[in-house]
């Protein structure tokens, strides 16, 4: 049975998408059977994974709109192959932001992701989901599917009322949709520690979540940026460091941790 996890936080710019690609290439790199998805029409994990989104003849849209199967919809990397890091990616573009308007009228819509992943459920051991920056149907289908959620944040105080709606939601979506349904980690990201405002929101954010915050925190690093305008967006496939790893790390431990 595959661990689901999706990678959410509506706030945009804070790391999902480069989160959910190097967790993804992490975990394949260690002979884990990996799926991402990329829920976001803008498509970056797609690009970011060295996928066309332009090119794609199947995506995630079709699939949620019962089209296709998650068989015929996922797509593989050449350059993720190359790095021997290779995991298969459901990809996303722009078509996928009609779906929301397309499902307005459809039974179970919050549940089409779910049910489509059933079917491919012995396949892989872990799935990803790049949620959009909004909590919208695309995002309650990532929700309605997963197990936990990894939630990328930058220490700053606006990002903290952001923090609150999103842990709202997840309790409701664990209340009524998902009994399943549990915050994974809090991910630092971007994280300056010359900051003191920073560190006062990271010190915050452990007292009030206590072992729910990664010990992993991710510094400002530029490598990812640039890596994306080449259709990579990763640092497994390379010299990325520890840090891929130890979240790589973090995420296996609470995947073998029974849910509290």
């Amino acid at each position: 049975m595959a661990k689901i996890f999706c990678v959410a936080n509506q706030k945009g710019g804070v790391g999902k998408t480069t989160t959910t690609v190097n967790l993804a290439a992490g975990l394949a790199k260690v002979g884990q059977r990996v799926l991402m998805i990329d829920l976001d029409p803008q498509g970056n994990a797609t690009m970011g994974s060295g996928v066309d989104k332009r090119k794609l003849e199947l995506s995630v849209y079709d699939v949620l709109l019962e089209s296709a199967s998650v068989a015929e919809a996922r797509a593989q990397s050449d350059k993720l192959k190359e790095g021997g890091c290779s995991y298969d990616i459901l990809g996303a573009n722009r078509e996928l932001a009609g779906a929301e308007v397309e499902l307005v009228e459809v039974e179970r819509r919050e549940k089409r992701l779910k049910q489509a992943l059933a079917e491919v459920d012995g396949e892989y051991d872990f799935v990803l989901i790049d949620c959009p920056p909004s909590l919208s149907m695309l995002t309650l289908n990532g929700l309605c599917c997963a197990h936990g959620v990894i939630v990328p944040m930058q220490c700053e105080y606006f990002a903290l009322e952001g923090l609150t709606d999103l842990v709202n939601t997840i309790k409701q979506v664990k209340a009524n949709l998902n009994d399943d349904l549990q915050i994974i980690g809090l991910l630092r990201v971007m994280f300056d520690p010359r900051i003191t405002l920073q560190q006062q929101v990271s010190d915050q954010l452990k007292a009030h979540f206590a072992d729910k915050v990664f010990e992993t925190v991710i510094p400002r690093n530029v490598r990812p940026c640039v890596q994306g305008r080449t259709g990579l967006c990763h640092l497994c496939a390379g010299d990325g460091g520890a840090y891929p790893k130890n979240v790589r790390s973090e995420t296996w431990d609470c995947a073998l941790t029974p849910p509290s």
